[in-house]
């Protein structure tokens, strides 16, 4: 009896005590959301991140950014992905808020094929999503 609620807490305390590995983060404008929109997609270029999806009517875009210069002793290590995931949503006291989710990944060759690996975010990753939200923060 008390294995099983020994085995039965430790598997409790492992589903709880995961780790987030991305790096979320908030700010808020008195720019509309059309204009905070405009100025997020522009900045995603300045940084170097390609578009990898828009959705115009919600005012969300996804971008990413891929670093060669990252080396690992893995021979299915191929490069690291830097990824933004933007939303800009107008909120009730009359400001815009825009939210960023930077996260990073460990592209892999696998026996299926490029295989994503998400990892703990970067510090280059975590830079860039204090930067937008700096830039269009006015």
């Amino acid at each position: 009896m008390c294995y099983r609620v020994l085995l039965a807490s430790s598997i409790a305390l492992a589903a709880c005590g995961g780790t987030s590995f991305s790096t979320p983060a908030t700010a808020r404008t008195s720019a509309g959301p059309e204009d905070a929109f405009a100025c997020v997609k522009k900045q995603l270029g300045e940084l170097g991140y390609k578009q990898t999806s828009l959705d115009v009517p919600e005012y969300r875009v996804t971008a990413s950014k891929i670093d060669y210069e990252t080396r690992r002793p893995d021979v299915q290590f191929r490069r690291m992905v830097e990824k933004l995931d933007v939303d800009v949503a107008a909120e009730a006291d009359g400001n815009t808020g825009i939210q960023v989710l930077g996260r990073t990944f460990a592209e892999l060759t696998t026996q299926r094929g490029p295989t994503e690996v998400q990892e703990k975010a970067s510090d280059r990753v975590k830079a860039d999503t204090q930067t937008l939200l700096d830039r269009c923060r006015s």
